[in-house]
């Protein structure tokens, strides 16, 4: 199948789990998580109306962004962010979706007042607590927001999430709506209700992340087809 038949699925996938969760669709925002894809079918996901391109690895993003690979689609970062390569992101992309450390927030902020600007972020929750994996502590995620709203060249837009990829189906909704609780507690308590983004779910699990309550949903295979490592 083509890039533009995969989105069309997904799309339906989506609508979907939505009406089964008594959601609209258009709730629902499709990031294509593009790594180790090139430019050409990030321009065919872009065509196809993708909503948001999604990046995992810094230098894959700059020279795609040489390429103009994401020309007619915002483009967010989405993958572990070394705070040595913040310099290399901020002010590129529209959302920077893995915010998951005091020291990663304090040198965006410092990377965005030099330029002169507010970069858009979402807080990542290590729902698992997983040594291995970056991310607040569901008991941080409260501290990290208010940690946030102090500083003036951030801007939390929500959450982001990655259950332990060992997680059953069952442990694995249970972990989404965890996140989806802390999402409503920071949200009423300290961002005035005006948080738009839940991003949980990639290809193997983003119709439940809808049925917990996702906005947001980040999917590459089941877009742009498996990804061969070598």
């Amino acid at each position: 199948m083509s890039i533009a038949e995969n989105i069309a699925q997904v799309r339906a996938n989506i609508a979907e789990a939505a009406r089964e969760a008594g959601r609209d669709p258009k709730e629902i925002t499709l990031v294509g998580a593009s790594k180790m894809n090139d430019a050409a079918a990030c321009r065919e996901a872009i065509a196809a109306g993708i909503d948001v391109l999604g990046e995992n690895r810094v230098q894959e993003m700059i020279q795609k962004l040489a390429e103009n690979a994401y020309d007619g689609a915002p483009l967010h970062f989405i993958g572990h962010l070394q705070r040595n390569k913040v310099k290399q992101v901020v002010g590129k992309v529209d959302l920077i979706q893995s915010v998951g450390s005091l020291e990663l927030l304090d040198e965006i902020e410092k990377t965005a007042a030099r330029q002169d600007l507010v970069q858009d972020i979402l807080l990542e929750v290590n729902i698992g607590e997983e040594s291995a994996k970056s991310g607040f502590a569901p008991a941080e995620l409260f501290a990290a927001a208010e940690a946030a709203l102090s500083r003036p060249h951030v801007r939390v837009r929500g959450v982001m999430t990655i259950p332990p990829a060992d997680a059953d189906r069952d442990t694995n909704m249970r972990y989404f709506e965890e996140v989806r609780t802390l999402y409503v507690d920071i949200n009423a308590k300290l961002f005035h209700n005006k948080l738009e983004y839940l991003s949980m779910g990639m290809s193997g699990d983003y119709a439940d992340a809808i049925r917990a309550g996702a906005t947001m949903v980040r999917v590459g295979t089941a877009i742009f087809g498996a990804r061969h490592y070598s």
